[in-house]
C-alpha cells in the first residue's frame, strides 16, 4: 500500500509534465543582413515598310541591376548599393550605339546616436563599362572605364527618420577623379590638368534619399546629391539628380521611367565638330518596359 501511494503521485506528476505545451528551443534568430533589389532587361523595337511619314527600322536593349544589402545591428547600420546598367540602340542607317552605360556603387557606416540621427561615413564609386563616343562620330572616343572614374569619401552625419527618407552630410567630403586613358588625359579631359591621370578636391557634401510608393504597383526611388569645393571655385555645386519610377505590371513584367540630371563644372561639352564649350546641364531620359526580377 505504501508502494501503491508513492507510485500515484509519480504518475500524475509524470502525466501533468507531458500535456504541457513544450516550448520551441529552435526558434530562428531574425538576421542582421537584408539583401532586396531588382534586376531585369528592357526591349524595344520599331520595323516599318512603305511608311509615308518616314523613319527607319531600329531595335533597342537596356539591362540594368539595382541592389542592395543591409546590415543592421545594435547601434551599427552598414548599407551597400550596387548600380550597373549598359545598353544598346541599333539604328538601320548608324549600326550600334551605346545609349546606357553605368557602374555606380555606395557603401555607408552609421553609429546611431537616436532614434533618428547617425554619425556615419561613406564612400562610392562610379564609372562606366566601355567606350563611349559622341555620335554620329566613331573614329575618336571621349569616354571609357575610369576616364573618368569618380569617387567621393566623406565623414558626416545622417538624419534617417526612417527606412523610406534620409539627408547626409559632410563637411569633410573629398572627391577624386581619375582619367586612365594617356590620350582623354593628354586633353585635360573631365577636369584633369592636362597630362595627370588623377584629380583630388576637399570640400562639402549633401546627399539626400526618398522612395514612396505613390499609388498601387508605382514606386518612386530618388536621390540627389551636391559637392562644392574648398578653392577659389567654392560656390559652383556639382549637382546629380537620378529618378526612377518603376510600375509593376504583373509577377515579371515592369515599366519604368529612369532620368539622370548632373552638371559638373569641371566637364566641358563637346560638340559634334568635336569643339569643347563651358560646361552644361546634362540630362537622359530612358523608358522602358520588359522583364523584371525582384529579390
Amino acid at each position: 500500500m505504501n508502494k501503491l501511494a508513492l507510485l500515484i503521485p509519480f504518475l500524475l506528476s509524470t502525466v501533468f509534465v507531458f500535456s504541457q505545451e513544450v516550448e520551441p528551443t529552435d526558434i530562428k534568430p531574425v538576421s542582421p543582413w537584408k539583401l532586396k533589389g531588382s534586376t531585369g532587361v528592357n526591349l524595344s523595337q520599331t520595323s516599318l515598310t512603305n511608311w509615308s511619314a518616314g523613319g527607319e527600322n531600329s531595335y533597342a536593349g537596356n539591362a540594368y541591376l539595382n541592389g542592395s544589402l543591409e546590415y543592421k545591428k545594435d547601434k551599427w547600420l552598414w548599407t551597400n548599393a550596387l548600380i550597373l546598367e549598359y545598353g544598346l540602340t541599333h539604328l538601320e542607317s548608324q549600326g550600334v550605339q551605346k545609349t546606357a552605360d553605368k557602374i555606380d556603387f555606395t557603401t555607408q557606416l552609421g553609429y546611431k546616436i537616436n532614434d533618428k540621427w547617425y554619425y556615419s561615413a561613406m564612400a562610392d564609386f562610379k564609372s562606366q563599362f566601355y567606350y563611349g563616343y559622341n555620335y554620329p562620330n566613331k573614329d575618336n572616343y571621349i569616354s571609357k572605364f575610369m576616364a573618368p572614374g569618380y569617387s567621393n569619401i566623406s565623414l558626416g552625419i545622417e538624419y534617417k527618420p526612417n527606412d523610406n527618407y534620409s539627408a547626409y552630410f559632410s563637411p569633410i567630403a573629398g572627391k577624386l577623379t581619375f582619367v586612365t586613358d594617356d590620350s582623354l588625359s593628354n586633353v585635360g579631359a573631365f577636369g584633369v590638368d592636362p597630362g595627370d591621370k588623377f584629380k583630388a578636391e576637399l570640400g562639402a557634401y549633401l546627399k539626400g534619399k526618398a522612395q514612396k510608393d505613390i499609388m498601387e504597383n508605382v514606386k518612386l526611388i530618388t536621390d540627389v546629391s551636391f559637392f562644392t569645393a574648398y578653392d577659389k571655385s567654392f560656390g559652383n555645386v556639382d549637382v546629380e539628380w537620378n529618378v526612377l519610377i518603376n510600375m509593376k505590371i504583373n509577377k515579371y513584367l515592369n515599366a519604368n521611367l529612369n532620368t539622370t540630371l548632373k552638371y559638373d563644372d569641371d566637364v566641358k561639352y563637346v560638340d559634334k565638330h568635336n569643339v569643347s564649350h563651358g560646361a552644361r546641364v546634362q540630362f537622359k531620359e530612358i523608358l522602358g518596359i520588359g522583364f523584371a526580377y525582384n529579390f
